[in-house]
């Protein structure tokens, strides 16, 4: 009735009519442009020949009126179509494609603009209230596919609508059983503000203080016994009958205050276990904590999470650090106890009943994704201890501890003093964490992330916590600066034109320099001889240059530097002639030893190599191509003896005389 009612005011105005005239007429374009229906693709103005605004401009009449009129009567004009589409068409159905159509034009019209530029988020937010959940997921595939479209021009006047609109969408799902969809929904708002809007920052560090834990403070046991014994006795209570548990930081008593049990009375089945144990300290912290003494010790840490600043007060913070001891201690316990079980499959997994396939044909993976949600927990006692033998709860639990401990590691001097300067002093905070809590919490974070890290898939869920973390800390410190814009500015056309031009030079092929850098000179083989012919590599290959010399070769460069030593005048003369030296007499050694190793034994001092020098006698019975090899030149021919050295003459085989025969 109300759309009827609304189309019903509006006729009868000569503007609107034309303008609602002139619209239907572009719908019935796009109809014949996208026969199929459906989203894609979307229209554009070249869809229409580019005379959008002469259309509209026609449809006014040539009567020249105010922007402001011109707005109203063609925002009019568009909800009255608008309304008759909705109110005669589903969603399902292949004519609601008119819709999507209708939404396009209008875009296109607000960039002109010839409309409100925020006229077509109005009316998807009307849509958006119109439609179940699943005809919102329709609507939003439309908006992520013209996201950039709608949001490239005028976002100034069109942000709060699409904030309005998505809130009003978040609070309508639910985070357990829509959380897909809440994803889109926030994907698409971050990527239609910019990374430093200012909309979803709490700039003034508020708390949600409203969120409280409400669980049972009374032990049902104790309940019962408490009306069976009412006005019976009263039980006498030893002063140093109360439970002791030890964490890792020291001994904590724990009696009913302390337990959240302030005025009940205490049963004696827990009156039997308040027995102080005297023993090792070791083995008191080996002892597992008794769930129904933790039930709310647990639970009262949420009032913590819920509103860090609390640990600011002593009291606070020494029975957080207890109960978060506990809590870990009881977490491991229950760890060790399913590892003992041999089980497999991670607890969570294995508790899990079978999940039945929805209707729809639904993959398997978004089964799996559905198995990951986190619902807001029950806070039953008969249910703890079914909900800490689930990873997922634990897991929970830890990364909560987790970002306390790095909020108390931020109220360190060392940490405080990075944020001294920043201009936002709504989220600096005046205290400051003492050495022994630092201490602790140091301690706390390395044993919650060793734990974190345990299991089949234990180093990515801790490297994706402390990702987020991390990044965390960034924004943390952006909000303390006071948000500042993070923008960069434009490249300016000539910086932009000089860096092209210095890519181009770098990347062009290079010109080969005739002589490259560390090359050698080659021009000595151009050297002409007398003749004016090439014989630069004939000299290369004279054998002098390598075959070995003699080793009578060094004995005159050796004797001319032991004379330059001797009329050298200074240090550095004298230190270049004996290097020059020695390494001649270095070379004269190796060679020697080749085939005058026997004359070494004459050598008595290191600087005279004389004896080598001299010509090795040559023995009866030497090769005398041996001789040769050596160098060795007599100054007369030698002769050759015929000499029978083991029946060898001439090197032929001789056989030996005949012994002489006596004749008698």
């Amino acid at each position: 009735m109300d759309l009827v009612k609304s189309t019903m005011s509006s006729t009868g105005i000569s503007s609107v009519d034309r303008l609602t005239a002139s619209l239907r007429n572009l719908l019935e374009r796009s109809n014949e442009l996208k026969p199929d229906g459906g989203i894609e693709p979307a229209l554009t103005s070249t869809n229409f020949g580019g005379d959008l605004e002469t259309v509209i401009r026609r449809a006014e009449g040539g009567v020249t009126v105010n922007a402001q009129d011109h707005y109203a009567a063609l925002e009019t004009a568009c909800r009255n179509i608008f309304y008759d589409l909705l109110a005669s068409t589903s969603i399902e159905e292949t004519s609601f494609s008119q819709i999507w159509n209708l939404l396009d034009i209008v875009s296109l019209l607000s960039d002109i603009p010839l409309c409100e530029p925020g006229l077509v988020f109005w009316l998807v937010e009307e849509l958006l209230d119109s439609q179940t959940i699943d005809g919102c997921r329709v609507v939003f595939d439309y908006l992520d596919s013209r996201r950039e479209r709608l949001t490239a021009k005028h976002f100034k006047q069109k942000q709060l609508i699409i904030l309005r609109a998505c809130n009003e969408l978040l609070r309508r799902l639910s985070r357990a059983e829509d959380t897909v969809f809440c994803g889109r929904v926030f994907i698409f708002m971050f990527q239609s503000f910019p990374l430093g809007d200012r909309s979803s920052v709490n700039l003034r560090g508020e708390y949600h203080v409203e969120n409280v834990t409400v669980f049972d403070k009374t032990s049902s046991k104790q309940a019962i016994i408490s009306d069976s014994f009412d006005g019976a006795m009263d039980v006498d209570q030893a002063p140093d009958a109360t439970r002791k548990e030890t964490t890792g930081s020291g001994d904590l008593t724990i009696d009913a205050a302390s337990a959240g049990q302030s005025g009940t009375p205490q049963s004696p089945e827990n009156a039997a276990k308040t027995v102080k144990i005297d023993a090792p300290e070791d083995k008191i912290q080996e002892q597992e904590p008794d769930t129904e003494a933790l039930y709310p010790i647990f639970w009262s840490l949420q009032d913590v999470f819920s509103q860090p600043t609390r640990l600011f007060e002593t009291s606070t913070f020494e029975s957080f650090k207890s109960g978060l001891d506990l809590t870990f201690r009881k977490f491991k316990a229950v760890q060790q106890h399913q590892q003992s079980r041999g089980t497999s499959k991670l607890p969570s997994a294995a508790h899990r009943p079978l999940k039945r396939k929805r209707a729809g044909g639904e993959s398997e993976p978004q089964d799996d994704l559905a198995g990951s949600f986190n619902p807001r927990y029950l806070t039953s006692r008969d249910l703890f201890d079914l909900e800490i033998s689930d990873l997922a709860f634990r897991r929970h639990i830890l990364v909560q501890g987790l970002i306390l401990v790095d909020f108390l590691l931020s109220l360190t001097p060392k940490a405080k003093k990075k944020l001294e300067n920043t201009s936002n002093k709504s989220v600096l905070y005046s205290y400051t964490l003492p050495e022994e809590e630092f201490k602790w919490a140091t301690a706390m974070r390395v044993e919650i992330a060793t734990y974190l890290q345990q299991g089949q898939e234990g180093k990515f869920y801790y490297r994706m916590v402390d990702t987020v973390l991390s990044r965390d800390k960034n924004w943390m410190h952006w909000k303390a600066e006071g948000c500042p814009l993070i923008k960069q500015p434009p490249i300016a056309s000539e910086s932009f034109i000089e860096s092209q031009k210095g890519a181009q030079r770098t990347s062009a092929p290079k010109r080969i320099r005739p002589t490259p850098m560390g090359s050698l000179d080659l021009s000595f083989l151009l050297n002409t001889g007398d003749e004016g012919q090439a014989h630069g590599l004939e000299i290369l290959k004279k054998p002098t240059r390598y075959a070995l010399p003699r080793v009578e070769d060094f004995k005159a460069s050796i004797m001319e530097d032991n004379l330059d030593l001797d009329t050298a005048k200074t240090e550095a003369e004298k230190e270049s002639i004996g290097v020059a030296k020695a390494s001649k007499m270095w070379r004269t050694l190796r060679l020697a030893s080749k085939n005058r190793l026997n004359l070494f034994d004459k050598l008595e001092d290191a600087n005279d190599l004389t004896p080598l020098f001299d010509r090795p006698p040559v023995s009866q019975g030497d090769d005398l191509d041996q001789a040769k090899k050596e160098g060795v030149e007599s100054e007369q021919p030698v002769e050759k003896e015929n000499v029978a050295v083991n029946g060898v003459q001439d090197g032929a085989v001789t056989e030996p005389a005949p012994p002489a025969i006596e004749v008698t």
